[in-house]
């Protein structure tokens, strides 16, 4: 049976692209209205200018006409220059205001996509591909400010200036202008077949772009498989067909835009030959009127031409932009996978005991992961989670970590719900180490610090040291200060998982969690690590998945995990003691067999 989508993200879908415009220029006003005031102001005097620029060619002519009259050329002459001046200046506040208002709607925007992005869970990216993220911060903001801009600068500069040099054209030659004016309504028959098709094909080439931020991803994260299973043939026959969807729309969407300009051209052009042709004969019994008319109007007219053929073309922009403008709300409206209690409350100091009651949890309603599990975790002790893959072990750590809220059941840190916890008192009670380790594009001292950022630079010597990282920094290029590249990539897989069980001592947090945290280490780095997370957990409540039993001998309480249900549970003479599931797991790996929790 099909999920119901929540009733936002329907609303959104059937929401009209007017809706969304509206929605987008009240929010973008409400901040910025003195500056698009002063900017619309502005350009309100450029088409002033420009209009007044038309009527001054009249007077240029009739004065050219009669030189003698010196005191008139002089006017004209300074009257011009005023009239140009004045317009550039008024031109440049209006493109300085728009261009910073623009820029800040920009950032704004992309601020509050990604932080959106920040305060989703876990679940939301593993159903929304970064490609397709990353697309919608990057150009959704940008086709934001397009259409903003293309509405400001239409209706004000472009639609005033059009009416003010209408009205020379009416001043100079009533009829003339009459005739003119067939030129409307054919262009916009014309224009209303183009933009039938600009919206759909803006999409297309939206959705193109993203698989080709996605190759790109793929090829740079996955740089060793590419390699190692020759899959550059592959990869490149992909981004091919990626990228010459995107150049074939993207052909389209200039042959639509485009297509606007001959269709005014030709009009434009037939109107302008019957004009001067109307011109030269007595129509009704009229007289053409003085040289200066017939030039200030001819100026008018053909000024008319630049602001008329945007104004067709305004609409066109403005359908192609709102396919960014509807990607960018799709993700500000996303509903969120994991709220904050609305009355949170920090975790209570404690010792850390953790408590698992009847929790059942799945993934996007599917199978269950985990069924009816009710577990202790005891304070200051290490209690390991062992079983074959997919038996819910680290879903288990998960829900601890609150990336997911049980389907049913309650997580309890100090007998306190954590669903009820604030996020930061949360986090603050945790140290994580996961198999997949994760390093920023940074310092050694930078990441070790996310851990603890008033950690002064002796703790975090000692915490590396504790964790036998210590010697490999000391002898990096920069020591401390060395980059070590996107996710570590400068750095061997043992190097890196060393480094984040650094940055789990530099934590202090009561409760500590590893997955596999030795996973990545060679067999003497793995004794090293082991000793040093001896060392560290003692007092510390440890939560450790470990597919190998030698590393987890030790540990206080064994769990065995299958099939989302714990099966057997205590320490390892008592597990061994039972001749179960645990008992055939450790006389597989003790005594030289192979096993599926490998």
């Amino acid at each position: 049976m099909t999920q119901k989508k929540p009733w936002n993200e329907r609303w959104l879908e059937r929401l009209p692209a007017d809706s969304l415009l509206m929605r987008l220029l009240l929010e973008s006003f409400q901040e910025h209205r003195w500056k698009y005031m002063a900017a619309s102001a502005a350009m309100l005097l450029v088409a002033a200018s420009t209009a007044l620029s038309a009527w001054m060619m009249g007077e240029i002519i009739d004065t050219l006409s009669t030189p003698e009259d010196r005191m008139r050329v002089f006017m004209v002459g300074a009257g011009v220059a005023l009239i140009f001046a004045f317009k550039g200046a008024a031109f440049y506040v209006q493109a300085v205001l728009m261009a910073r208002a623009g820029n800040r709607i920009v950032a704004q925007k992309q601020m509050q996509l990604y932080s959106r992005l920040l305060q989703q869970g876990v679940a939301f990216f593993n159903t929304n591909e970064s490609s397709d993220l990353l697309l919608k911060i990057t150009q959704s903001a940008q086709a934001a400010r397009r259409v903003i801009d293309t509405i400001v600068t239409g209706f004000i500069r472009d639609l005033f200036t059009l009416v003010g040099l209408v009205a020379v054209m009416f001043y100079q030659q009533p009829f003339l202008s009459l005739i003119s004016l067939i030129v409307g309504p054919a262009a916009l028959y014309g224009l209303q077949k183009i933009l039938r098709r600009v919206r759909e094909v803006m999409a297309q080439e939206m959705a193109g772009l993203g698989e080709i931020i996605k190759v790109v991803q793929e090829t740079s994260t996955g740089a060793r498989v590419v390699k190692a299973f020759g899959l550059e043939p592959r990869m490149s026959g992909r981004m091919d067909v990626a990228v010459r969807q995107v150049e074939s729309r993207a052909n389209k969407m200039v042959r639509l835009e485009a297509a606007t300009m001959p269709l005014l051209d030709v009009i434009t052009g037939l109107a302008i030959a019957s004009i001067v042709i109307l011109s030269a004969v007595n129509i009704f019994g009229q007289a053409p009127g003085t040289p200066g008319q017939l030039m200030s109007f001819v100026t008018a007219f053909l000024m008319a031409y630049e602001p008329a053929k945007r104004l067709s073309r305004m609409r066109v922009i403005i359908e192609s932009g709102m396919v960014g403008v509807k990607m960018m709300y799709d993700l500000l409206d996303a509903p969120q996978t994991l709220l904050e209690a609305e009355n949170a409350v920090p975790l209570q100091a404690g010792p850390g005991a953790v408590q698992m009651e009847d929790v059942r949890f799945s993934y996007n309603g599917n199978e269950s992961v985990l069924n009816g599990v009710s577990v202790a975790f005891p304070a200051g002790k290490t209690t390991a989670l062992v079983g074959p893959s997919g038996g819910g072990k680290s879903t288990l750590l998960n829900l601890v970590l609150r990336l997911y809220d049980p389907t049913d059941g309650k997580v309890l840190i100090d007998g306190q719900d954590i669903k009820m916890a604030s996020f930061t008192s949360l986090r603050d009670k945790i140290a994580f180490v996961g198999q997949d380790t994760f390093l920023f594009s940074a310092t050694v001292m930078e990441n070790l610090r996310l851990a603890r950022p008033d950690a002064t630079e002796e703790e975090v010597i000692e915490a590396a040291k504790i964790a036998h990282a210590h010697e490999f920094i000391d002898k990096l290029p920069g020591g401390y200060e060395t980059q070590i590249g996107e996710n570590g990539s400068f750095l061997s897989g043992g190097q890196r998982q060393r480094l984040s069980i650094a940055r789990a001592v530099l934590r202090r947090a009561p409760i500590l969690l590893l997955d596999e945290a030795t996973s990545a280490l060679d067999s003497h780095s793995e004794v090293l690590v082991r000793d040093a997370l001896a060392r560290i957990t003692q007092g510390v409540t440890t939560i450790v998945i470990a597919h190998r039993l030698s590393t987890v001998m030790n540990a206080d309480c064994i769990c065995y995990l299958e099939a989302g249900e714990i099966l057997e549970q205590g320490s390892v003479q008592e597990l061994l003691a039972l001749n179960g599931k645990f008992k055939a797991l450790h006389d597989v790996q003790f005594g030289g067999g192979t096993s599926a929790a490998e």
